[in-house]
């Protein structure tokens, strides 16, 4: 009888934890417009120290890019906006388990991404480079088996610099771009592979010794929410449209890039901006 009663116990206990693992693995439930707005602000996961895109400045506030053009989208809605810094590593967890609304979080459109989110519209260009000594022979992807090369975990130039470099290759993974830039200026690597926009800070810390030595891929951002949020979905293409068409994101682009703002494509292969 003892042994029955342990028996059943035991298996209210297993009950009792499979019901908990699936409650906690269940994704936050969708958010809309209209609740943003009852609620007064939107949760915006960001980069925290990634300028130009994210990044805490010496006052305390979040500033970049997409701070920029995630105020612009709070003050669409008629609401005040709460940032979340996040790292690279930890931003599509923190959307798909409820912490955030929505990423503007310099977040490469990439297809195994838009499996885990919803991207809207392009808002944003971007490409992947390795950046190296201005002295160092780097001219194709074998050259970079000479070097150790320093990535930010988990992001696209991760992905890149893996599948480009030759077999053998060493690499070091850091979390975070500040990081990963760090390590190169301290000398902990050879070469970094980064986005266009890293040479800014590499150049602050170590004047005019580096460059960009190689391309790998011509990259789009786009904000992130949930899968299956329509209605916070067009309402953020319908927003970025809007910025395109007024002139407002030229002057982000003008204040941050120093670039023109370039032609979006109206699709990429793999990666739908409309919820299904």
């Amino acid at each position: 009888m003892f042994k029955s009663m342990l028996t059943r116990r035991n298996a209210m206990l297993g009950a009792a934890a499979l019901v908990a693992a699936v409650t906690l693995a269940q994704p936050a439930a969708a958010i809309t417009p209209d609740e943003i707005k009852a609620r007064g602000k939107i949760i915006v996961g960001i980069q925290g120290d990634n300028p130009p895109w994210g990044f805490v400045t010496s006052g305390g506030k979040q500033d970049g890019l997409d701070a920029d053009i995630a105020t612009q989208f709070a003050k669409e809605l008629g609401v005040s906006v709460e940032f979340v810094p996040l790292e690279v590593n930890n931003r599509i967890p923190a959307l798909t388990a409820g912490r955030v609304d929505v990423l503007f979080a310099t977040m490469a459109m990439l297809p195994d991404r838009a499996k885990a989110v919803q991207f809207s519209k392009p808002y944003v260009a971007n490409a992947i480079v390795l950046i190296g000594p201005k002295s160092a022979e780097i001219k194709t992807n074998a050259d970079m088996a000479k070097f150790t090369v320093g990535v930010a975990k988990g992001a696209a130039q991760d992905t890149q610099v893996t599948k480009n470099a030759p077999e053998g290759t060493t690499i070091r993974r850091y979390d975070g771009d500040a990081a990963s830039v760090q390590a190169l200026v301290s000398g902990q690597v050879d070469t970094l592979g980064g986005n266009i926009f890293y040479m800014d800070r590499v150049n602050k810390a170590r004047p005019g010794e580096f460059e960009n030595k190689l391309e790998f891929q011509k990259l789009y951002n786009g904000a992130c929410t949930r899968l299956g949020e329509k209605e916070i979905n067009a309402a953020l293409n319908g927003f970025i449209d809007k910025i395109k068409a007024n002139g407002d994101l030229k002057a982000i682009y003008d204040k941050w890039m120093k670039v023109p703002v370039p032609e979006f494509p109206e699709k990429l292969e793999g990666i739908p901006f409309v919820a299904n």
